[in-house]
């Protein structure tokens, strides 16, 4: 079965709970690996640090 693609404002809720104290640090990897936080992380180094939206990253 296909994984969805990843989704970048759950990644990043799933930081923001960690940051505020509300999840552990284990769940967090856990919620981060299975939200796709490894396709997502691939595309960027495969892209050259550019977001499949086009968007450049934070350097540009």
């Amino acid at each position: 079965m296909d994984r969805p693609p990843p989704d970048p404002a759950k990644l990043l809720a799933a930081w923001e709970e960690w940051e505020r104290g509300d999840t552990l640090p284990g769940r967090t990897l856990a919620n981060l690996k299975t939200g796709g936080m490894p396709e997502l992380l691939r595309s960027l180094v495969s892209t050259g640090g550019v977001v499949a939206s086009g968007a450049p990253n934070a350097d540009d």
